[in-house]
């Protein structure tokens, strides 16, 4: 069986390299284009083409999904399957190619969080559960029919990193599962329950502002569910503070949302109900820190206000 895989961030290098460990012929791995970052505009290559050069595979890097050049080539492999974990959406002139089709890896219980963050949300959501799916690529994003899933549990204080880290291992599992299942004519497609699905959208900077106004839950799992990176972030005046861990506390007293409740033993801010206890954070331009290192260093006194 000829494969190309699609992908581009870490998140899908464990699916490529569980295909190659099982020695499946990657016919080509396509990926984005090098992209401009640093003070120099260096361009640098996406994780899962550094990982294909490393393993001496053919890369592709199209500007356009649509461009004839990059679909004639695509057509020419003679790919029997389209692998996709964490790439572009795929026009129907391309995902259409090969003879047994194209599947993509999503990181939930579709047709729950549908959408580019679906780990982040689970977990914002305060979700006990989530999983990956393998489904059958449609024009309609994440609509697809669906192969296999597998379940995971959330850990009460699991960060996205950490649950990103286990997803794309589960599913690399997944992959190979429905590639095999694919290539013996078993796999058996069926259909999503559209009643039952919900958005997992891309991350925007307004999403990452705590509102201390929620409770001590919802600012814990804000927290986590964009640890360690965009981060949760709240101001101390004119300072941008971003958070990475945290804990629920019982509050002393009863204070506004968001005043400072304690810095001697801990640093505890007060929530719409309860309390939040800050282990991890990180002042603009600082490094990230502890919250006993964090108080040693920066100026922050009972009563005062985050927002």
């Amino acid at each position: 069986m000829r494969i190309v895989f699609m992908g581009t961030p870490e998140f899908a290098i464990p699916s490529l390299r569980i295909l190659l460990d099982n020695k499946y012929a990657i016919a080509s791995v396509v990926t984005v284009p090098d992209k401009p970052r640093g003070r120099g505009q260096q361009l640098i290559p996406s994780p899962v083409k550094k990982f294909a050069l490393q393993h001496k595979l053919s890369v592709s890097q199209p500007g356009s999904l649509r461009d004839p050049l990059f679909i004639d080539q695509l057509s020419n492999l003679e790919a029997d399957l389209f692998v996709v974990v964490a790439f572009r959406i795929l026009p129907k002139e391309v995902f259409s190619l090969p003879g047994l089709g194209a599947f993509n890896l999503h990181a939930s219980l579709l047709p729950k969080y549908r959408g580019a963050a679906p780990i982040n949300w689970a977990i914002i959501n305060g979700e006990k559960e989530t999983g990956v799916t393998t489904f059958l690529l449609e024009e309609k994003v994440d609509t697809g029919n669906m192969i296999l899933q597998a379940r995971v549990p959330i850990g009460p204080d699991e960060t996205y990193g950490e649950l990103h880290d286990r997803l794309a291992e589960v599913g690399a599992e997944i992959v190979l599962h429905t590639v095999r299942l694919i290539e013996a004519g078993k796999a058996i497609p069926r259909p999503q329950n559209n009643a039952q699905a919900s958005a997992a959208p891309k991350i925007a900077r307004d999403h990452c502002r705590i509102d201390w106004a929620t409770s001590a839950q919802q600012v814990h799992n804000l927290v986590r569910g964009l640890s360690p990176s965009p981060a949760a972030f709240t101001m101390h005046g004119k300072k941008l503070i971003k958070l990475y861990r945290a804990g629920i506390a019982s509050p002393t007293m009863q204070s506004a949302p968001g005043t400072v409740l304690e810095i001697s033993k801990r640093l505890l801010v007060a929530t719409g109900e309860g309390a939040l206890e800050i282990l991890e954070l990180q002042q603009e331009g600082k490094r990230k820190m502890t919250a006993a290192e964090f108080l040693r260093g920066y100026r922050v006194e009972r009563g005062d206000a985050f927002s």
